[in-house]
């Protein structure tokens, strides 16, 4: 990594709540206990790397609420925001998100509050310049793992932010570009094989009220609250758990497990969500009202295919 005092970029005048360097995540490692990782919006995410022509899985600055993150820039840059609207400002005039925008050297880019969505994604020419763990540049919290240092840390004042790259394709988002955070309707989820534990009135109320996105979320996991599902068994033997996994614990209350989940988990689960649901859930804030559709494996094998084929 390339991060000393004589190489000009962005410094971070205030720190905001939580602003991870992300990247799509690491794979193959969670034999090892090792998470995934990566954008929780991963459609936004891509589509910013997008918009200034950089490889599909470059490391991009991921944030969440805002929470007034200041960042000034010490020479000229062109960069991407997609996602949510975070109310930001460049140089105190509103800055609007899913488009290129100039950085220039003493401008600085605030990010105050969420005015629709939850995450925004600010990529860089190339892609920030992090170190590459186990295969990946993805900041992982709990496992004090990847970031700007290695530590797993968010970006506190004082950092600065380089880049791999130089001169950029500014694009404009094509009108395909369809974004997580204005997406309405409700979320797929493919049913597995313990969704037979789940009384019938459970899985009709599954499918059929309107769940709460309660406080208690993170990149981990996140509780929906509705009328509780009641399975057979309480628990069972721990297994692997996909992105996207619903488990049941004994409140009834499901946990729809997210980017940084454990790799086993030992609570029921009704299905999963899929990728693309996933990234509108991680756009939500406390309090939103959602909706689960169930879809079969095969839809939803299509549905993702059909997603990944917007950047061909």
């Amino acid at each position: 990594m390339s991060n000393n005092a004589n190489h000009q970029g962005v410094i971070v005048r205030q720190a905001g709540p939580l602003a991870l360097i992300q990247d799509t995540g690491r794979f193959g490692v969670s034999h090892l206990g090792v998470t995934q990782g990566g954008a929780a919006d991963w459609i936004s995410y891509r589509w910013a790397n997008w918009l200034l022509g950089n490889a599909p899985d470059s490391a991009a600055l991921e944030i969440v609420l805002g929470g007034n993150l200041t960042l000034e820039a010490e020479k000229e840059v062109t960069l991407a925001l997609v996602g949510a609207d975070l109310d930001a400002r460049l140089d105190a005039a509103p800055l609007a998100p899913n488009a290129c925008f100039q950085l220039r050297a003493g401008q600085r880019l605030v990010f105050r509050q969420p005015k629709t969505g939850l995450r925004a994604y600010l990529a860089f020419p190339g892609g920030l310049d992090a170190p590459e763990i186990l295969g990946s540049r993805a900041c992982t919290v709990r496992e004090q793992m990847g970031g700007l240092l290695d530590d797993g840390k968010p970006l506190k004042t004082g950092d600065r932010l380089t880049w791999h790259g130089a001169g950029v394709a500014s694009r404009a988002l094509p009108s395909k570009a369809v974004l997580p955070v204005n997406t309405p309707g409700p979320l797929s989820l493919v049913l597995g094989a313990q969704a037979s534990h789940f009384a019938g009135q459970s899985l009709f109320h599954t499918f059929n009220q309107r769940w709460t996105v309660d406080d208690r979320a993170d990149r981990m996991g996140i509780r929906l609250t509705g009328t509780p599902l009641l399975s057979g068994p309480s628990g069972i033997v721990s297994e692997g758990i996909p992105l996207g996994a619903i488990q049941v614990p004994p409140d009834g209350q499901p946990i729809v497990l997210m980017n940084d989940r454990q790799t086993i988990g030992g609570y029921p689960r009704i299905g999963a969500l899929t990728p693309s649901a996933c990234a509108r859930l991680a756009q939500c804030l406390p309090g939103t009202e959602v909706r689960l559709r169930p879809i079969t494996a095969t839809q939803a094998q299509m549905i993702h295919r059909r997603q990944l084929g917007v950047w061909d």
